[in-house]
């Protein structure tokens, strides 16, 4: 199957609030405090006065088609294949949803709030916590870091999240 994560990278949640300008205390601190308060990226960005410019104000379904099906053919998945995508409103949205069954993709059930269990999904949490322990102050920062990052994750570490998929979805 095929997951948003691996298909569609240029969706950060980052993407929204990564300027090149540096980010001050004050507006780090809100960020993080308006976070554990559950609110969205797209509720943040709103907030600091970030122009919307998110995915989901995109037509998901234009980018579904510009990403994963070439993605497929790439991959050679054949016929038959799933995809698996997290809830987020711009997925399960009406115009989402007919475009996938006029294009014959078939999505994975996937209860919202659901812990992550595609191993890329927590490939990239390992990535997103690596970068945030080195506090990148600006978009630069983060693209060198992840980089940097990326590299230093183990081969081993890819290949025991792919050993242990079956496990956790039977647990």
């Amino acid at each position: 199957y095929l997951s948003t994560e691996a298909i569609n990278q240029s969706d950060s949640k980052l993407s929204i609030m990564a300027k090149t300008k540096e980010l001050s205390k004050d507006v780090r601190d809100k960020i993080v405090d308006l976070h554990k308060a559950g609110k969205g990226y797209k509720t943040i960005a709103k907030q600091l006065g970030e122009k919307d410019n998110c995915t989901a104000s995109k037509g998901q379904h234009q980018i579904l088609g510009e990403n994963l099906l070439p993605s497929a053919r790439a991959l050679k998945m054949g016929r038959g294949w799933v995809f698996q995508h997290d809830n987020d409103a711009k997925h399960t949205a009406k115009a989402t949803k007919e475009w996938a069954k006029k294009k014959h993709i078939k999505f994975l059930e996937w209860p919202s709030q659901s812990p992550d269990l595609n191993p890329i999904e927590n490939l990239w949490r390992e990535l997103k916590v690596r970068a945030a322990k080195r506090q990148p102050r600006n978009l630069n920062d983060l693209e060198m870091i992840c980089k940097e990052e990326w590299d230093k994750i183990p081969p081993e570490m890819c290949a025991n999240l792919v050993a242990n998929y079956k496990k956790h979805l039977t647990s």
